[in-house]
């Protein structure tokens, strides 16, 4: 059974968030597998990891005789390893095999931060072949029709802050809504740090009041914040200090028309400072922190995937005020995301994806 269901996001407590049709559903799947297997996206960010890990410590903690595996396509960055169960986590570029057998044997499929079987690299057209059940919860803009359950709002800060509500009204229906669902701290510090890093630590996508009524509840289960903070976004080398600088003192392109800052990193530049995964984190927002740019671009080329020959540049949208960014991310570089925040690929060099940006953005950038 297919269910395409989105989510109503104006009731008017925490707990009903999620339709009560769907989330019944998504329950219903989640209290029958024994076996689950839940993925996320190519890059897995905080969000993606914090989400994934998240439910895996929430399906164990439910039952003795569950096995929750977690999937990533490529490696996570080096300051998401401290996460509680991390250790467990499957790379598919390294253990495919694993990974593999580990879909096989699967009797339910969550995917979790994607939309797209494609954003899950070559497993995606394993996992669209294999015939369990399969729910998605993600918050990106055009989602396609390929799990059984899909709980998907764009409104929402995070997948964290979905997983939440989802988790949260599967114990009030249970309850007749009378328990409001606590949850163990290795779940809260996990969701706390998706809803953390997807809102560059509550600086945008960050505006509706039940997002605080979360962080307070994830308080109440012992999370210490301010460390999570510190474990995030103060562990960097000396390396990416150094390819910081490099980016806001030789990168950086202004247009003072649109009120724009391009910056772009070519696969050579990156290994003149020894890229790791995460090394770029953040660095798009940084023009933003000047009085008059209000669009911020940041562009990273990759080596190609495997079986293809194009590199891939992954291109980031930062922006403020009413001054969306997600259009031109979806029409022009195959992604989306929200108004102030979104991301696409361009396959092809680095000098390609920025003239093809550079004879676009005015079809979709303010000039005031």
């Amino acid at each position: 059974m297919q269910i395409n269901l989105y989510l109503c996001t104006k009731f008017p407590n925490m707990t009903s968030r999620i339709d009560i049709q769907l989330a019944a559903e998504a329950h219903r799947l989640l209290n029958a597998a024994r076996r689950v297997v839940i993925f996320t996206h190519m890059g897995p960010d905080g969000d993606a990891m914090g989400s994934s890990l998240a439910l895996r410590h929430y399906l164990e903690s439910r039952a003795a005789d569950v096995r929750a595996t977690v999937i990533v396509p490529n490696d996570f960055p080096d300051f998401l390893a401290w996460l509680p169960g991390v250790a467990e986590v499957l790379v598919y570029e390294r253990q495919a095999e694993m990974c593999d057998q580990r879909l096989d044997e699967a009797d339910l499929a969550v995917c979790l931060d994607f939309n797209d079987a494609k954003r899950i690299g070559p497993i995606g057209e394993r996992l669209l072949q294999k015939p369990c059940p399969k729910l998605m919860i993600d918050h990106h803009l055009h989602p396609t029709d390929f799990a059984t359950v899909m709980i998907s709002d764009p409104s929402a800060s995070s997948t964290c802050e979905l997983v939440y509500y989802l988790l949260n009204q599967g114990q009030s229906n249970s309850n007749q809504g009378r328990d409001h669902w606590r949850p163990i701290l290795d779940i809260a510090n996990c969701l706390y740090t998706g809803l953390m890093t997807d809102t560059g630590n509550f600086s945008y996508n960050s505006s509706n009041p039940d997002l605080y009524e979360i962080v307070a509840e994830l308080m109440r289960a012992g999370i210490e914040k301010d460390k999570i903070y510190d474990r995030v976004f103060n562990q960097y080398s000396a390396d990416r200090m150094h390819m910081t600088g490099y980016c806001l003192y030789r990168k950086m392109q202004l247009f003072p028309e649109y009120h724009l800052a391009l910056i772009t990193l070519s696969i050579e530049e990156l290994k003149q400072f020894n890229y790791k995964q995460g090394d770029t984190e953040g660095i798009v927002n940084m023009p933003l922190q000047m009085g008059d740019i209000f669009y911020s671009v940041f562009m990273r080329e990759q080596e190609p995937k495997p079986g293809t020959s194009k590199n891939v540049v992954k291109v980031s949208f930062r922006s403020q005020g009413d001054r969306p960014v997600n259009v031109m991310a979806a029409e022009v570089f195959r992604g989306g995301g929200h108004a102030n925040a979104s991301g696409g690929d361009f396959y092809g060099s680095i000098r390609a994806a920025a003239r093809l940006f550079l004879r676009e953005y005015p079809k979709y950038f303010k000039k005031d």
